[in-house]
């Protein structure tokens, strides 16, 4: 089967639009129709369900987009070890991260090391990362642990705690710590229930018989410092942020009674070739958090 009639088919199922797949292949829109047609008629059935614009796939069209996937991820694993058989020092990782913050040490230690391997960081909730992982759109995910999936392999690098962040002139902003059951009544900022960080919270509130409802739900934690900055109310995040993001007119309490925490790791896919920039970038990431393990090594 001809590879450029699987890209064609690939790009009409990602955009389940014909024109907008024609525009991102750089080709007319009749010739895409055509060469689709060409592709069911090699392949004997309908691929997509026409009705009006939208475009679904068939049952046979899920089926040879599982299948087109993986030929070419297999490709671009054989590409990538005879780079790596030839001994190129370039390349590209894609990662998806539970918070930048995670990984901006690694990255300037790493550039400065292996400076011709470019880096995408995409900041995703975990879901999506694994998503991401699974659909071979990312290479490594840095994401709360654990992750359940036969397909995914995880490395635990640390376990994160979550911390209070109110202002300066909160009614709580010079207690030592804060339980739980204090935060019920407190106007709070948080993420959607998507994110993993706003699933631990739910967790541990039911778990102790509360539940503490948000007045606001954003999805970047930096909108969310603005807002206590600016008195709205209290938030609720990654300690290992707060410690790098937080500034004067913010104060960091703990949260006691139990303490809400998580194992922070990376993941990646089972049968994904783990490269030199792969290993090279797990290293370093290994010893940002983990100093004493590579000691040992030493």
């Amino acid at each position: 089967m001809d590879f450029r009639l699987l890209e064609y088919f690939l790009a009409v199922c990602e955009e389940l639009h014909f024109t907008k797949a024609a525009v991102k292949l750089g080709i007319s829109q009749p010739t895409l129709s055509q060469q689709i047609r060409l592709l069911e008629e090699r392949v004997g059935t309908p691929l997509f369900h026409r009705i009006g614009k939208r475009n679904d796939l068939t049952e046979a069209g899920q089926t040879l987009k599982e299948h087109a996937l993986n030929i070419f991820h297999e490709l671009e694993q054989a590409q990538i070890e005879i780079n790596e058989l030839k001994g190129l020092a370039r390349g590209k990782l894609r990662i998806g991260c539970s918070g930048n913050h995670l990984l901006t040490q690694t990255l300037i230690s790493f550039h400065q090391k292996v400076p011709g391997i470019s880096i995408s960081v995409h900041e995703l909730a975990t879901e999506e990362t694994k998503n991401g992982l699974l659909d071979n759109k990312l290479d490594l995910g840095v994401v709360f642990l654990p992750l359940h999936d036969e397909q995914l392999i995880s490395m635990e690098l640390y376990t994160e705690e979550l911390c209070l962040a109110v202002s300066n002139t909160h009614m709580l902003a010079w207690n030592e710590s804060v339980m739980l059951e204090e935060l019920v009544q407190e106007p709070l900022v948080l993420f959607p229930e998507k994110f993993l960080v706003r699933q631990m919270i739910d967790s541990y509130s039911k778990e102790a018989g509360l539940s503490l409802q948000p007045i606001i739900e954003l999805s970047t934690m930096d909108s969310m410092l603005q807002l206590v900055r600016l008195g709205v109310g209290g938030t609720i995040l990654p300690k290992s942020y707060l410690n790098i993001m937080v500034h004067s007119d913010i104060q960091i309490i703990p949260i006691v009674g139990p303490v809400p925490q998580k194992k922070v790791g990376i993941v990646y896919r089972k049968q994904k070739f783990m490269n030199a920039s792969m290993i090279a970038f797990i290293r370093e990431l290994t010893r940002t958090f983990n100093p004493s393990e590579l000691v040992r090594e030493t």
